[in-house]
């Protein structure tokens, strides 16, 4: 009865899989005869070593070629017909928006390539890299492509087995952290591990088919279903995108055949090229540079740190190539340091008279949306309009392309690329740098750049020598405050180190804006990777002994740039790090990246920090700059100097204390020694005072600053509904008088019809004159339905504003408080700014009885105690 059941069962689930399934009765599970299996993971995890592996022989290609496309492979293993699909890595430093929207629509598609779908998707995961906090959220974001019932056909299959030594597969998770604890949890604990290094070792492919088995049982038979509604728009969406690659590339060629038709036969070689390169940080300018010029040597993954020049030959034309500093990809001009920009800037006039044309490099690998477009922009026009009409956009990384065309890249990406390839002329080239051999490349890219140049009248850009020549003298007055701000730090330093001894406990506390490498200088300090790297949410203190001293850091979670952004609740979360160390702190580390600008929005929310602390804080605050690589040759002071006001300030509020860490360099002790000897400088100047944070007051400081914001929230949305109110009794008074003048053309047309007689209107007709009369009156007929359309317009535009007294049209008439609307609607409210720029600098206080109370200044006029819970203003109560 009992094998009639399980065979019985076993029929059922042939019809729902529409495979052969064979029954075992030893186990409580099912033999799958036919098995289908999807390998997911990152970039040189060893998916298609696995495959193979599984497979039992060598069917995708392994080693340094990477899959740049899913494929598909079939094999009869151990009985069964396996069918095996290797897809395209992800990159683990990718967040999901950096990744190009073609792949993740290809993601999405993978499990169409075995149908009816896949049994199991295999996440490989390498044993011998860390399962970092990042690589978790990488993972979580790819597989929500998938939707959430992926996690029911998912087991994770580790790679690189060899690497546990004599540890099981559980010891290596449990060591792992939390990050790879969550993934097995997520995957209902299924697991497997594989050395692709013993494919001779049939065990594990038979054990993880066994496991495979296990899950479908576990699944109910029931297998991963591809979504046709959304396969089908996916294919539509390729589709177009395929049309218009066609289109843009037959654009392309008709074009480059114009411009071939203006070039002389004895001038397709151009004998002497000036070229300047541009673009973002890692996109590889430095690699196309070397490719154009035959340079193999070998990169050292250095930043460019100035502007330089290399020259060369490429067949008969003589190259002047000059490589530029890159800026951090998505960020615009305003956060680029001053001395990036001014690189750039004075770029041209290092191939003079002046380049032909300059190479601005984009990855082919990566996204590109809207503030790639915004940062690309904003950092070409430091150089003017004219840059545009010589500029070639160069795609690096064109073996992540596979199959597919620069042109359905550019097509799929969408508005921002195109719009940025159309800024360029629609003139473009695709590089792929580790194929430095293949010559036809740089061909091709030379008769562009000659075919550009033709185009130009064989003009060259010509730099603005007045830039050129201020950007000189301001270095050299960067100089001169560079020395003397160096001269007064050694003076005080002197001075301090006389009354200084070496401190056998320190303790330090870390604060600072998010993403600014507080945690990273934490383990730095430590010599240990103790603080997670990642946007940490809760304080943390670690302890270590180091350089003889027993050292404890405090690593407090950042705050967000934007203040709006920030929470009563983050804001007690930051100082409660001050909790930590009960003896108080010997400095207050205050962290600030090299590679980012310090301007305005930096101060505002540092400062709006640090006044929830006594302002005693600052005699213990040193600024611990960051990302010290970034220097390259340049001193710290110099820096400094030639940055934004801003910086200056902070240096100054600090009394000249800073440091600079390069946590790339975390086996460099002697940055940590020096910062130490630093602090007890500090330590003795302060008679060996430490800060004590008085938390309760603290608190009172936090809560008194979200009373204060909440206060003044209320008194915006105030004023803007009497704004509102207003221009509601404007309009309404427009639409009366609009109604009044109708009625009376209306009025006036009927006078004048009352006295004209028949026979007069017979005469008048005679005369030509009625067809006079006809047209007026058409004219007036025109007026009078362009005075109802008016009107009906109005009464539209007061129903909606007298519906939505609310946020929607604050937001709508504030565009000051949503800086998104204001760049969509182009809209302007400079008096209304005005009101609410003299808002943003009244102070609030609380009188005798308590009550919340604006103190405005003596000669303005006003006095007002403003209730707790309501707020009432008269229209004469605004300026």
């Amino acid at each position: 009865m009992l094998h009639f059941v399980k065979t019985s069962f076993s029929i059922s689930l042939i019809l729902v899989q529409k495979c052969f399934l064979c029954l075992s009765v030893e186990r409580d599970s099912i033999t799958l005869l036919d098995v289908r299996l999807v390998l997911i993971g990152g970039r040189w995890a060893g998916k298609s070593s696995s495959g193979n592996t599984i497979l039992t022989e060598d069917r995708f290609e392994c080693g340094r070629t990477r899959t740049a496309q899913s494929e598909v492979r079939h094999e009869r293993v151990e009985g069964r017909n396996l069918i095996v699909v290797d897809v395209p890595g992800w990159s683990s430093t990718f967040s999901l928006s950096e990744i190009p929207e073609g792949d993740k629509q290809r993601f999405k598609l993978n499990a169409s390539k075995c149908p009816p779908g896949p049994n199991t998707f295999l996440l490989v995961i390498p044993i011998d890299t860390a399962f970092s906090a990042m690589r978790k959220k990488t993972v979580e974001e790819h597989m929500k492509l998938l939707g959430e019932r992926v996690w029911k056909h998912t087991m994770v299959l580790f790679t690189c087995g060899d690497h546990l030594g004599g540890k099981t597969i559980e010891q290596h998770i449990e060591s792992e952290g939390d990050s790879l604890k969550w993934l097995i949890e997520r995957c209902g604990n299924r697991y497997h591990v594989f050395n692709n290094r013993d494919k001779s070792s049939s065990s594990q492919v038979t054990r993880l088919l066994e496991k495979v088995d296990e899950m479908v049982w576990q699944n109910k038979g029931r297998f991963y279903e591809v979504d046709k509604q959304m396969l089908n728009i996916i294919e539509e969406k390729q589709r177009e995108v395929a049309e218009r690659a066609k289109e843009r590339g037959r654009q392309s060629e008709e074009q480059r055949q114009q411009m071939k038709a203006l070039i002389a036969e004895e001038m397709k070689t151009i004998p002497k090229l000036r070229v300047v390169l541009l673009g973002s940080r890692g996109v590889g300018k430095t690699s196309v540079g070397n490719t154009i010029l035959g340079i193999k040597e070998q990169e050292d993954g250095k930043r460019t740190p100035h502007s330089m020049d290399r020259r060369g030959f490429v067949g008969e034309t003589e190259i002047t190539l000059v490589d530029t500093p890159g800026w951090w990809k998505g960020f615009p001009v305003i956060d680029t340091p001053e001395a990036i920009k001014e690189e750039v800037i004075r770029s041209p006039s290092l191939c003079l008279p002046g380049p032909q044309v300059f190479l601005l490099v984009i990855d082919a690998d990566a996204s590109f949306n809207g503030k790639h477009l915004d940062a690309v922009t904003s950092h070409m026009e430091l150089l003017g309009e004219e840059v545009w009409r010589h500029t070639i956009i160069v795609f690096t990384r064109g073996d992540w392309l596979g199959t597919h065309t620069i042109e359905e890249y550019i097509e799929g990406e969408g508005e921002a690329l195109q719009s940025l390839v159309e800024q360029c002329g629609n003139r473009y080239h695709v590089f792929d740098n580790k194929n430095t051999d293949d010559g036809t490349q740089i061909t091709e890219l030379l008769e562009k750049i000659t075919e550009t140049v033709a185009g130009n009248g064989w003009d060259h850009f010509v730099p603005d020598e007045k830039i050129f020549e201020a950007i000189e003298e301001k270095r050299i007055k960067v100089k001169e405050r560079e020395k003397l701000r160096q001269s007064q730090v050694e003076a005080r330093r002197r001075l301090q180190k006389e009354s200084s001894k070496e401190l056998h406990e320190l303790t330090f506390v870390m604060l600072g804006q998010k993403t600014f490498g507080k945690s990273a200088t934490g383990n730095t300090l430590l010599h240990e990777e103790v603080f997670p790297t990642c946007q940490n949410e809760n304080s943390q203190v670690e302890q270590r002994k180091v350089d003889d001293r027993m050292v404890t850091v405090v690593d407090t979670p950042g705050w967000w740039k934007d203040p709006s952004k920030c929470t009563e609740e983050m804001d007690k979360k930051i100082v409660e790090g001050l909790k930590l160390s009960p003896s108080g702190f010997h400095a207050v580390l205050l962290v600030v990246p090299l590679d980012l600008t310090f301007r305005e929005a930096q101060q505002a929310a540092l400062e709006d920090h640090m006044s929830l602390l006594d302002d005693s804080v600052w005699k213990h605050t040193m600024v611990l700059f960051t990302y010290g690589d970034k220097l390259a040759d340049k001193s710290i002071e110099e820096h400094i100097e030639s940055e934004h006001k801003a910086l200056r300030w902070l240096i100054d509020k600090c009394e000249n204390r800073y440091h600079v860490v390069n946590n790339l360099k975390k086996a460099n002790m002697s940055q940590v020694t020096e910062l130490f000897e630093k602090v007890e400088e500090m330590v003795a100047g302060n008679r060996s005072k430490l800060f004590y944070p008085e938390m309760s007051k603290i608190y009172l400081n936090i809560e008194d600053k979200f009373r204060r914001l909440q206060l003044k929230n209320v008194l915006k949305q105030r004023l803007a509904e009497e704004y509102i109110r207003r221009e509601l009794e404007m309009m309404t008074s427009f639409k009366q008088t609009l109604i009044e003048l109708k009625a009376q053309i209306g009025e006036s047309a009927k006078g004048t019809k009352s006295k004209l007689l028949i026979g007069d209107i017979t005469k008048l007709k005679s005369k030509g004159i009625g067809q006079k009369n006809k047209d007026g009156k058409d004219k007036e007929e025109n007026i009078n339905s362009k005075i109802s359309q008016e009107i009906e317009r109005l009464n539209n535009d007061i129903e909606r504003k007298s519906s939505d007294l609310c946020q929607s049209s604050f937001d709508y008439l504030l565009p000051s408080f949503n800086r998104e609307s204001l760049t969509e609607r182009n809209t302007s409210s400079n008096q209304f700014e005005d009101i609410l720029g003299w808002l943003a600098t009244v102070q609030i206080g609380t009188n005798e009885e308590n009550q919340l109370t604006l103190n405005f200044s003596q000669t303005s006029g006003y006095r007002s105690v403003v209730p707790q819970n309501t707020l009432e203003f008269d229209a004469e109560d605004y300026p």
